[in-house]
This record gives C-alpha cells, structure tokens and sequence, in this order.
C-alpha cells in the first residue's frame, strides 16, 4: 500500500531533466501529470512514464493558463521545468515571454491548490561573476540589456523573484533549484543540449568539433540522475522551502578538456580536430560568454544531503553509450 505519496504537475515532462523526474516520481509511488507543449520534449522520453497507470499527459504550452488549469486538479506539489533557454538561436522574445508567463501560470496553480511549488532556475543567473564557486549569496551579474544572450538569465531572475513573491503574498512553499550544466542519456542532439551533445555527435561521425570561443571558458557538468535526486529531494523535504539551492557537481573542466576527454572515452580511432568558432559568426552578433561556472554546493549538502555522486568519466562513458545507441537507430529507420 502506497504511503505519503502526492500528486505532482511535471511540467516540461517530455524534456530531458522533466522526463526522467517524472520516471523518479513514479518510482516513488507518486501520481504524476505531465504536461509539455512538444517543442523541444519529445513523447519517446515517455515511453516508460506512459506505462505507469499513476502517469497522465497532457500536450499543452504553459503559457495558456486555462488549459494548464484544466488538467491540475488535486495538484500538492508543481514541479515547474518548462522554460526556453538562451536565445543564441532564437527568439528573445520567446525566452522572455515563455519564462516569465509560464512560470507566473504556474505559481497561480500552486496557490490555488495550496501546493509546494520547485523550479528549476539556472546556473546562468551568476553571469560574470568572477568569484567562483557561486554560493546561493553570490551577486548575479548580468551584462547590459542590448545583449540577447542575458534574456535567459533575466528571465530566470524574475521567475525567482516572482516565486518568492508568490510566498510572501500567498504563503505557499517555494523552491529556485540553480542547475549547473546537467547531461546525460535523453539531452537533446543540438547545442540545446548543452556542448557535450555536439561533441559526441561530431566525435561518432569522423567531425570536426565545433568550439565556441577559445575553448578555455571552464564549467562544471552533472550527470542527470544526480540533477534529479537534487530536484526530488527538494520535491520532498520540507528543509528546501522558501529556498535557493544550487545543485551541480563541483568538478571544473575546460570545454576543450572537455572535447579529448569524449574523444578518449568514446574509443576513437580519428584524430581529434577541433574548429575554433568565434562567437559572432556563430550568432551573427556580438555574444559574451561566461569564463567560469562552477558552484557551492555546501547548502543542498547541508538541507537535502545532496551530493553529485557519478563521475564525469562514468557520465560521458553511459551517454556516449546512449548516443551511439540513438544514431544506429536513426540510421536504420532511414535505410529501412
């Protein structure tokens, strides 16, 4: 018989991060609704979740607040990982709006339902900050407004503001998760996915792998069931409430170390080629990049007891995995 198990709304559920949270969740023997407009999720993420008779979904954008509504009944706790994300490729506009609306339509449901409301925030909020390793006190410092690529972080920024808002004014539990750089079997096949993504792809076709910049900026990566314990754990203690918590490995690589370590993991036979690609031929436009990232992790440690326990090797050696799996898939539907 199940015990202390809730009704969480996913949403961004067919995503990365969301699809595997939701897996967690049902695990635990918790009631999940999914919902995720199918932008960049992809319902194949599901396919275990879709089995679960406590697993409902729902295809739906969070910026409409009468169809996330509809399907948020009996809701006690709202797991908010929808988001678009730096608008190196697209729209600022969208960044901005989705962000900002979705999560807005979010905490409405979550205080309607009187229910603990996470989200996922972002490492990017840091900025340029300099002094690494980020605490949850360190200054977030944002380039000017003319800069695109900051949308994202200003979005993220005014999600927290508005969620701690939302606590003063209405009293519900809320939670801003600062996620640093996670990866892992499921990402998205594109820059979105983060470079790790890229790099693998270029590195199982004989590629050139692109790198944005001189390749020293130096980040940190965290292996996706390691994000989502953090994000369960905030799901389900009270110590995370009214809190900002940075989850992440506090391991610190520079992008081209980052590059020959897939290459040596993955058993090329090639040898390495990397292609330098300046930022603004990249984005058509001037583009500032953040030299460090890498975060403190001491308070999650402290409130959650959590602590990224997989390696980057084991991490890289199971996605790559995954991703050759993912290729020969694909090549054979297009030979068949």
């Amino acid at each position: 018989m199940k015990t202390n198990t809730k009704t969480v709304l996913v949403t961004g559920a067919a995503g990365f991060l969301g699809s595997h949270l939701c897996d967690a969740l049902l695990a635990k023997g918790h009631r999940v609704i999914g919902v995720d407009d199918l932008s960049h999720g992809n319902r194949d993420n599901l396919a275990e979740a879709r089995q679960n008779p406590d697993f409902s979904f729902h295809v739906m954008d969070v910026t409409d607040e009468a169809l996330l509504r509809s399907v948020s009944d009996d809701v006690e706790l709202v797991a908010h990982l929808a988001a678009f994300k730096i608008p190196r490729y697209g729209s600022r506009i969208k960044t901005v709006l989705v962000n900002s609306q979705g999560t807005l339509n979010a905490l409405k449901i979550a205080t309607e339902q009187k229910a603990k409301f996470v989200f996922t925030s972002t490492s990017d909020v840091y900025g340029r900050n300099p002094a690494v390793p980020f605490s949850e006190t360190s200054d977030c410092v944002l380039g000017a407004s003319t800069v695109p690529r900051w949308a994202y972080a200003a979005s993220k920024l005014f999600d927290e503001h508005l969620a701690f808002a939302f606590h003063e004014e209405h009293g519900i539990p809320v939670t801003a998760l600062r996620i640093f750089g996670s990866y892992g079997p499921r990402q998205h096949l594109s820059w979105w996915g983060g470079p790790q993504s890229v790099f693998i792809d270029a590195i199982l076709n004989n590629e050139t792998i692109p790198i944005h910049g001189d390749g020293l900026q130096t980040r940190s990566f965290t292996f996706v069931s390691d994000t989502v314990s953090g994000i369960l754990a905030a799901l389900e203690s009270d110590a995370a409430n009214n809190q900002i918590l940075n989850i992440g490995s506090q391991r610190e690589i520079s992008i081209v170390d980052l590059a020959k370590l897939i290459h040596h993991l993955s058993g090329a036979t090639q040898p390495l080629h990397l292609e330098m690609i300046p930022y603004k031929q990249i984005s058509g436009r001037d583009y500032e990049d953040v030299r460090r990232r890498i975060p403190d992790t001491a308070k999650a440690l402290e409130l959650l007891g959590f602590k990224a326990h997989v390696s980057l090797e084991q991490g890289l050696l199971q996605t790559i995995e995954w991703q050759r799996k993912v290729r020969a898939a694909q090549a054979q539907a297009v030979g068949a």
